[in-house]
């Protein structure tokens, strides 16, 4: 890009700030009216609640700060790629998101959207989606070698409750064919039939990987506006049924590293089994700390007992709203607060992996900043869309 492009589209960070979600609503608003297919791509409950906008303007924002330092994004250019290419977003997209998004920018701007303004954002715009496209081109061609480009249907070969309100879907190839390997940590995308569109989520895989099925564990959301999918998994979706699935996708995956300490909330427990399987047989030492609200939702608690019999590791579980109690040397009654966390999770040399709710995750990441734990030793993943491109994400 020409300097002149960077220090004007730099120079528009504080009108991003400001106006950033109110661009990027008039931009879905104008995009679906054009173009209402895309509906079948973009997460719709997300839109309803604004979660997607506020998401694109994060973006949006950063992709200005960092104008000049574009390599500082590509970390997390890479997180979102895989998304993308999980839910099926092209190459073909992004002409028309650059269009409406522009359109959108002049629509809200208005005046002080001089031609200056839009030529330098045309021009940023074209060379960040070059960055995407090139990115989501070779994740692509990943998932087609390892087995298929976007969605093929699975049958559920099991379906098994965990706890009060989660199942686990275990899913086998009905043509006999192996799954694609997957990295303990990653997810699939999963699209069911809607009203009008599609509707795409994405689970993390809770089994171990090289099994001969993938297994997802998931929970009924009570709005149901965020619980579209999830209700359709748990109420109608039965054994020997087909549902989508893409090529597992993401890059929250467990390191190679003498010692992970994984910290999850609730149903954020789901890839942090994965990982502690594969933790146990190479050997590291491990920490495991979960969060419920009581015994009855303690996803995958089974799971994680035997394993306790099977490997030693360190192991506390916390209940912040349970009714009775009993002797556990591994349980706590009470909420998990940054206090408790310093008490087992200190060490600055092991890796952080941690999972949850956008709060819980916020609470455990400022509790460890507290403690000294550099930032390049911890993973996360948090529930909602990931499309931030701050560094820091």
């Amino acid at each position: 890009m020409k300097q002149t492009t960077i220090s004007i589209v730099k120079s528009t960070v504080p009108v991003l700030e400001k106006h950033g979600q109110a661009i990027t609503t008039r931009f879905y608003e104008m995009l679906f009216e054009q173009y209402p297919s895309l509906k079948n791509v973009f997460n719709q409950t997300n839109q309803k609640t604004g979660r997607q906008q506020m998401a694109l303007a994060n973006t949006v924002y950063a992709a200005a700060q960092y104008i000049d330092r574009l390599e500082t994004l590509l970390p997390v250019v890479k997180q979102i790629a895989h998304k993308h290419r999980s839910i099926g977003v092209k190459a073909e997209h992004y002409p028309i998101v650059g269009e409406f998004l522009l359109k959108a920018i002049k629509d809200v701007l208005k005046e002080a959207a001089t031609d200056e303004i839009m030529e330098a954002w045309k021009e940023a715009y074209g060379a960040i989606a070059d960055v995407f496209i090139s990115v989501e081109q070779e994740l692509y061609e990943e998932a087609e070698e390892k087995g298929w480009k976007d969605y093929k249907k699975l049958m559920v070969h099991k379906k098994v409750k965990e706890a009060e309100d989660v199942y686990s879907f275990y899913l086998i190839s009905p043509d006999q064919k192996a799954l694609p390997a997957f990295l303990p940590g990653q997810y699939v995308s999963v699209r069911i039939p809607g009203q009008e569109y599609l509707s795409i989520r994405q689970y993390s895989l809770s089994g171990y990987p090289n099994q001969p099925y993938y297994k997802i564990t998931v929970k009924k959301e009570k709005q149901m506006e965020d619980g579209v999918v999830s209700t359709y998994l748990h109420d109608q979706l039965k054994e020997g049924d087909l549902l989508e699935v893409s090529v597992p996708a993401g890059d929250f995956v467990l390191k190679e590293n003498s010692k992970s300490v994984f910290i999850s909330g609730g149903v954020g427990i789901t890839p942090m089994m994965s990982m502690l399987h594969q933790a146990l047989e190479n050997n590291q030492e491990v920490t495991f700390i979960h969060s419920a609200k009581n015994e009855q939702f303690h996803a995958m608690k089974q799971e994680l007992q035997s394993l306790s019999e099977t490997y030693t590791f360190e192991q506390h579980v916390f209940y912040s709203q349970a009714q009775t109690e009993q002797h556990d040397e591994h349980i706590t009654y009470g909420r998990l607060t940054k206090k408790e966390l310093a008490k087992y999770a200190a060490d600055k040399h092991a890796y952080y992996y941690v999972c949850g709710s956008s709060s819980f995750t916020q609470m455990v990441l400022e509790g460890l900043a507290e403690m000294g734990i550099s930032q390049e030793n911890i993973m996360y993943e948090s529930f909602g869309p990931k499309m931030s491109m701050t560094p820091s994400a």
